[in-house]
């Protein structure tokens, strides 16, 4: 009976409910929220230069249609690839710094219940730390890959490019400042 009861609270995976939900705060997979999230940004972000290049080359809005849509929907992609890998890589670092903070005020926060055992109250400071860590790295990686992508729009687009076509400005300017983003964040250091 005891190994039965044992076995119920065990996943697929042979983790316990606690550990596979550990297991998934420290995963590359995001959740549906921070995707949306990132998939939101990623197209703002991704249309600002339809604006730049139709204001300041004079390209036709309707005649390059085709160009601003496809570029940006890749632009999109690469840009939330960006932002997850980004966050993956410094949520650990941001967990690391934000813990003694995060175990002092859930510590003082939980003192006075006498019920809650010592593990319990660990259980808390870890969900804590990780909540933080979520959100730190979360707005972290949407900032930092927002300020370099426009940087290099700018860059490639107003200094490399500008005697090129507005057209072949557009697409290569935005693909190569979205690759590149997309590039860089798989790397392991911020």
């Amino acid at each position: 009976m005891g190994q039965q009861t044992k076995n119920q609270k065990l996943g697929s995976s042979g983790f316990t409910k606690e550990e596979e939900l550990l297991l998934q705060d420290f995963s590359r997979n995001v959740s549906t929220k921070s995707s949306a999230l990132f998939y939101g940004n990623a197209f703002i972000v991704s249309a600002i230069p339809i604006w730049l290049f139709w204001r300041i080359h004079s390209m036709d809005l309707i005649s390059s249609a085709v160009f601003f849509t496809s570029i940006t929907g890749i632009s999109t992609y690469l840009m939330a690839m960006a932002y997850k890998n980004t966050k993956f890589n410094i949520k650990h670092k941001v967990s690391v710094k934000r813990e003694e903070a995060v175990t002092r005020e859930v510590m003082k926060q939980l003192a006075d219940d006498k019920k809650m055992t010592r593990k319990e109250k660990d259980e808390r400071v870890l969900w804590k730390k990780n909540e933080v860590a979520d959100y730190e790295a979360t707005t972290f990686s949407i900032f930092y890959n927002n300020a370099l992508f426009l940087a290099m729009i700018i860059f490639l687009g107003f200094f490399v490019l500008r005697t090129s076509a507005p057209t072949f400005n557009y697409i290569l300017s935005v693909s190569i400042s979205s690759g590149l983003l997309a590039l860089f964040s798989t790397g392991k250091s911020l």
